[in-house]
């Protein structure tokens, strides 16, 4: 039987989500923490990933210990500190500051169908990571990359890009992401095995 299905998704031991929906085939690693986080069908994270205001697409491949959408401090205050908008945790009579947190959860990051960000990555609220990009263990991206782009470093640069414009456009043309559950099984082994350009002559005419 198969491990993932479309009705439940698979969260291991230890994770910890807040107000977060989740697509089809989903699966969440071991002791991650998932807060304002749509995730998209198939898509994963792997062990202790910390996700906030995110929108993640479809097929996303996120690896272990990645950090996206960090938090903000409020820096032009007198402090960093939790107790200026955590308040109520430090008095009984104080409220949180519920202006800061909407302002957090507005910052939303978001990730595109079939990417990978690599592990120990960690990307910025605001950024945007295009369809089939790949993010390099250990980066930091602070700006936008674009659609089958590969980044690296701190801060991130972009390295190369996966394929030619032209294959990217097709694929993009394509969107083999929207294929059903019946549609991708049956055209497994050309996944696997077609170089792209022969998978694109065999699916754009379908």
């Amino acid at each position: 039987m198969a491990r993932l299905n479309a009705d439940t998704p698979l969260v291991h031991d230890g994770c910890a989500i807040v107000a977060s929906q989740m697509g089809r085939f989903v699966e969440i690693g071991q002791g991650s923490r998932l807060n304002h986080v749509e995730m998209g069908d198939y898509s994963y994270c792997d062990r202790y990933a910390d996700i906030a205001n995110t929108v993640v697409g479809k097929f996303a491949n996120i690896a272990s210990f990645t950090r996206i959408g960090p938090t903000d401090h409020p820096m032009s205050q007198a402090s960093l500190h939790h107790f200026l908008y955590r308040s109520s945790d430090y008095w009984d009579d104080a409220e949180v500051d519920a202006a800061f947190f909407a302002h957090r959860h507005s910052r939303v990051a978001r990730i595109g169908h079939d990417s990978w960000i690599g592990h120990g990555a960690v990307i910025r609220p605001e950024v945007t990571i295009g369809i089939g990009a790949v993010v390099a263990a250990g980066a930091v991206v602070t700006k936008d990359v674009a659609p089958y782009q590969i980044v690296a470093g701190v801060a991130a640069e972009p390295l190369r890009m996966r394929f030619p414009d032209s294959i990217i456009e097709r694929l993009l043309a394509l969107r083999w992401w929207d294929w059903s559950h019946e549609k991708l099984r049956l055209h497994l082994a050309d996944f696997r095995k077609l170089p792209i350009e022969a998978f694109l002559e065999r699916h754009e005419a379908a």
